[in-house]
């Protein structure tokens, strides 16, 4: 009699419950065994005798990868494996999680009843079922799999799948003797029962948290393994890990130096952006050294103050840490770009060929953030990209900066564009992303702008980056070319057992200082309100050009930006006014002494130009004045930069007098020599005795010294803006601290005027050696010490004196970030002190008096109409920021803060996943690969209160439904990754998958053995994993959680102009999502 199933209403199922009988035998070929199929039919199957299996396609045989056309067998082959576990049309079971309890009962009935085989070869079996009984027998053609599935009992994708039962003697007989002779053909089949019951046996025997987790990372992971060529990872043959410099760097550096590397080797560039005080100098090293061993010709380009560093590691020198490596590259600066002679470092600017170098490391890279026109003139961004990065060799860039945006995405673009040789108009197929990186950054920067709309107490960097969340492709383009971690990343997630702890910061000490004791003295608010009336006409000839011969002077000076605006040479004018404006102030808050200094050369430079428009009007004749040309700097307020000749590359504005309105200028010139003589009559009268501010500082020094911080630290780094002041303050405090106290004081300012209480030589390196001994490795531990060091910003950045543990700002610097990276030479990874204090001296004014002081100031910074552009302007009044400008202040006056937690806007750290890809190379490079592993496996974790994790489970899902991403918002998908707590609340939801791999890093990474204190308690809640209610509820609200974000953003795009999305992705839920894995932590 034939008989036929459907699965659909007659499931073959039900008819093999109703057949087997005590005894029965079978004999089956199929291409799948699931435990679930076991599971189906559990209650009938342990009647039978026994049970003959063959696995129709080669399964458990090893193969060739490398070989093409058993690639493909290998797929299917490690498929057919993981099916034990469960097959694609199971999911709802597994998602019970009761597989692993499953899986102990069917290992048991396979060693009682049970031989597996498999075809050894490409011959084709058919797949059947052959049931024996003692009275009769059936055979059942069509079960392609002995899973619930193939039973019925679960739906598949078959649309016309018919399984035929027969009964007929003849054809049972005729299969039953078929399946006899090729069961005991060894040439064609092989026996894998062993193999099989091993595989089961993993499925529930307890894992190593470290396996799991690289069991998750191979899932989502897995194509960046199979998309990467041997070259793009660093070879390790080049022995570069050998080295003094690899053995030097932290885990955490070496990280990113592989990181590096493989950015490199693929996109051509990568921005290194740790946080202050993370070594990005040695970590730029590690990456040096190794294309060193590749024969490669490097190029550091560093800022002039920072030469120094750099120059240390190829020299001969008892200071060089890294002798033994014997490093080899050039060291030319930033400003040497805009130089076609000349030496530098010993290099014939004349001869030097930009174009031959291979690897191009450019140190506070920020540096190069703009790149705006300028009127015949080649900035040095445009000779960076056009004679270094497209010309020559293939140039590979790696830029260093804890500041790589401020606040334009274009800042970012620029500097990346260095990678793509300009070119970042055009879609890079190898970021994987749709758009190119100008369409993403603008995208990025119009989330930006509406976010700085907002009011000030929503204006928080987790908002940010939940808008920019929108923006699915620009947290590709961070992980593809960046990589910057936080001080907190590295504490919480690496063992600062090896790397040594941060100090500890105590809270900042805020110091307002009076000018003077003097009585009478005039008042500051009075001082600021005599400064703002001077006109500072001296820097603004062009104003007073007539009319008639503007014309010409605007052809000659003024840059176009565009077809419809341009940047003229009075905007420039203008904005130097606000800047020498500012720089007034800054040095009265600085020092009387600097501030003395300023307004004389103020004085004088008037005088001297009215002499000049004296005799020209006595005189007549062809004669010029000369105004700053101010060009490829950053105009901006809160930089320095202007200040130094060096960015004053492009010469002078030539205005002939007969051209201007001599006599309005000479009277306005007038004026301010008054006002200014003046203030500099009432400054005159302060010496040191009488200097309230210098005094307090001295007591200061004299307080640490009594009541150290640290038993037995007595160093001090004191930092102020102007050189002026340093040298004012090494003048009147070198002797007083070594007669008193007998400490020892320096002074370094960036120039040559370095100076030192103890005769030594006062080269720049040598006194910082000598300053803080220990972390310079100095090698003669026994020699005197600096105690007390007076620096400009010199050595604000890139410089580790951890050695020292107090740090006062002798003058606030406007820009927060600023205070912070001075802070970062002694905030450091790795200090011998407990604890770390700031001192700021701050001018005698409220915060509110402060601020509404800067915004007078800043509001008459000249805004350029760039508009027409689409571009942000080029100049920027920053009025609106004040408030939160003034919100960052007074944060830093109650707690030192990281940059990134300044929550002033754009800040790239801890967004990129390098750290686990590269985990996932280096694993699979030692214990191959695991695409034959089982899904829905987990392991049990301890909680670590310390680090913030909570007891709950992570669930580690895959979306099925591949053409779905939900609300294009998960930058991992088809993967989610939700951390619940054991009462449901999410701890960590599938959009913060960086968080969440973070946390499965610190709980599972090195822990590679089950853990038995957690593990056995797990196992008496569950029964063995035969009770999984708790948690398969608990996954189901995980799915739920991804859901409703869904649902949420649904509603939201209800009322936005793109419309809604919640017709389109229709995603039914559980059946949705496959479990990968999941981590019980305890």
């Amino acid at each position: 009699m034939i008989q036929t199933f459907n699965n659909r209403t007659e499931k073959v199922g039900d008819d093999l419950k109703k057949n087997i009988a005590k005894e029965s035998k079978f004999q089956i070929a199929a291409g799948i065994f699931s435990i679930y199929g076991y599971e189906a039919l559990k209650t009938e199957l342990r009647k039978i005798d026994s049970l003959k299996f063959i696995f129709t396609d080669p399964t458990f045989i090893e193969l060739d990868k490398k070989n093409r056309e058993q690639k493909q067998f290998y797929i299917n082959s490690s498929y057919r494996q993981k099916s034990i576990s469960g097959t694609e049309f199971e999911i709802n079971l597994k998602n019970e999680l009761k597989g692993k309890a499953i899986a102990r009962e069917c290992k048991k009935w396979i060693e009682q009843k049970v031989t597996f085989k498999t075809n050894a070869g490409s011959k084709y079996i058919q797949p059947h079922t052959t049931l024996i009984n003692k009275e009769n027998s059936f055979v059942y053609m069509g079960i392609n799999e002995f899973s619930s599935a193939g039973f019925g009992y679960e739906k598949d994708n078959s649309i016309l799948n018919q399984i035929i039962k027969t009964d007929d003697y003849e054809t049972t007989k005729q299969y039953i003797q078929n399946f006899h002779e090729i069961w005991n053909d060894e040439k064609i089949l092989r026996d894998v029962t062993e193999e099989v019951t091993d595989y089961i046996a993993n499925l529930y025997k307890e894992n190593s948290p470290q396996f799991i987790y690289y069991l998750i990372l191979y899932h989502i992971f897995n194509e960046f393994l199979v998309d990467i060529s041997e070259d793009e990872l660093a070879n390790e043959r080049t022995g570069f890990k050998e080295s003094v410099t690899w053995n030097k760097l932290y885990d955490f550096q070496r990280d990113a130096v592989l990181g590096i590397i493989n950015k490199l080797e693929r996109h051509n560039g990568c921005i290194l952006a740790d946080s202050v005080g993370l070594g990005k100098t040695f970590s730029a090293l590690g990456v040096i050294k190794y294309y060193q061993e590749r024969n490669r010709s490097i190029l550091v380009l560093c800022p002039k103050k920072l030469g120094d560093n750099w120059l240390t590691f190829l020299n001969n020198y008892e200071d060089n840490p890294l002798i033994k490596d014997r490093l080899n590259y050039d060291v030319l600066y930033h400003t040497d770009l805009s130089r076609d002679k000349g030496e530098s470092n010993g290099i014939d600017l004349s001869r030097v060929n930009w174009g031959n170098y291979d690897l191009v490391v450019i140190d506070e890279s920020h540096n190069f953030r703009n790149n705006d026109p300028h009127k015949d003139h080649v900035t040095r961004y445009q000779k960076l990209l056009n004679d270094v990065m497209r010309k020559g060799v293939k140039t590979k860039v790696l830029m260093l900066s804890a500041t790589p945006v401020n606040n334009r995405f274009t800042d970012l673009k620029n500097q990346l564009a260095l990678a793509w040789e300009g070119e970042t108009g055009i879609a890079d197929e190898r970021l994987g992303t749709e758009k190119s990186v100008e369409v993403i950054l603008s995208n990025a920067q119009k989330i930006f702008n509406d976010w700085s709309k907002l009011p000030i107490e929503k204006r928080t960097s987790q908002e940010l980056l939940a808008n920019l969340n929108s923006n699915f492709d620009f947290f590709k383009l961070l992980d593809s070319v960046t990589i910057a971690r936080s001080r907190k990343h590295i504490e919480k997630y690496y063992d600062v057992n090896k790397i040594g702890r941060f100090p500890n910061r105590l809270k900042p000490i805020t110091h307002h200082a009076d000018i003077t004791d003097l009585e009478n003295f005039i008042e500051i608010s009075e001082l600021y309100r005599e400064l703002s009336r001077l006109s500072l006409a001296i820097y603004s000839p062009t104003e007073y050009i007539f009319e008639s011969k503007m014309q010409f002077y605007s052809e000659l000076y003024d840059t176009n930006i565009s077809e419809k605006s341009s940047f003229k040479q009075s905007h420039r004018e203008k904005s130097l006014q606000t800047l020498m404006r500012v720089n007034l102030l800054k040095r009265l808050e600085s020092s009387v002494d600097s501030f003395r200094i300023t307004l004389n050369k103020f004085i004088q430079a008037n005088e001297t130009t009215i002499k000049q428009i004296i005799n020209f009007e006595a005189n007549g004749g062809d004669r010029y004045t000369e105004a700053i040309h101010l060009n490829d700097i950053d105009l901006d307020a809160d930089s320095d930069d202007w200040q130094n000749d060096e960015s004053c590359v492009g010469g002078k504005v030539r205005v002939r007098l007969a051209d201007m309105n001599t006599s309005g200028w000479k009277q306005d010139l007038e004026a301010d020599v008054r006002v200014a003589k003046a203030i500099l009559r009432e400054m005159m009268r302060v010496g040191p005795e009488h200097d309230t501010k210098l005094n307090d500082l001295k007591d200061l020094i004299g307080n640490k010294f009594v009541n150290p911080i640290n038993p037995g630290n007595k160093k001090v780094l004191i930092f102020s803006a102007f050189a002026d002041t340093v040298n004012y303050l090494y003048n009147n405090i070198s002797g007083y601290c070594k007669n008193t106290y007998g400490l020892e004081c320096a002074k370094i300012t960036g120039s040559d005027d370095n100076k030192c209480t103890l005769k030594i030589d006062t080269s720049f390196n040598n006194l910082l050696i000598n300053f803080s001994p220990r972390s310079k490795e100095r090698r003669n531990i026994e020699a005197p010490q600096i105690d007390v060091l007076i620096a400009t910003d010199c050595i604000s950045e890139g410089q580790n004196l951890q050695d020292c543990d107090t740090l006062i700002n002798y003058d606030i610097h406007w820009n927060p970030v600023r205070i912070i990276q001075r802070f970062g030479r002694i905030d450091r990874i790795g200090s011998i002190n407990q604890d770390i204090q700031l001192i700021n001296f701050w001018p005698q004014l409220s915060l509110d008096d402060y601020i509404n002081l800067k915004s007078r100031v800043e509001n008459k910074m000249f805004m350029v109409d760039a508009t027409a552009t689409g571009e942000d302007n080029v100049l920027t009044n920053k009025s609106s920021d004040l408030l939160f400008r003034k919100k960052q202040l007074e944060k830093l006056q109650e707690e030192v803060v990281d940059i990134e937690d300044m929550g002033s806007g754009l800040s790239i750290t801890d967004l990129g996943l390098n750290d686990f890809r590269m985990d996932l190379v280096n694993y699979v490079k030692e214990n191959g690969s695991m695409d034959s592993v089982a899904t829905g496996m987990h392991t049990v974790c301890e909680k670590d209160v310390e680090r913030g994790i909570e007891e709950g489970v992570i669930y580690v899902l895959r979306n099925i439904n591949n053409g779905v991403n939900i609300d294009n918002s998960n930058q991992l998908h088809p993967f989610y990754l939700v951390y619940l707590k054991t009462d449901g609340s999410i701890l960590s939801s599938h959009l913060d998958v960086k968080n969440t791999l973070d946390i499965l890093r610190a709980l599972c990474k090195d822990r590679d053995e089950p853990i038995k204190e957690v593990y056995e308690p797990f196992n008496d809640e569950t029964d063995d994993g035969k009770n999984m209610q708790r948690y398969s509820s608990l996954l189901n609200k995980a799915i739920e959680a991804i859901l409703n974000v869904k649902d949420e953003s649904e509603v939201d795009s209800l009322f936005s102009g793109g419309g809604t999305t919640a017709l389109v992705n229709s995603i039914k839920g559980l059946e949705d999502f496959e479990l990968l894995a999941f981590v019980v932590v305890r």
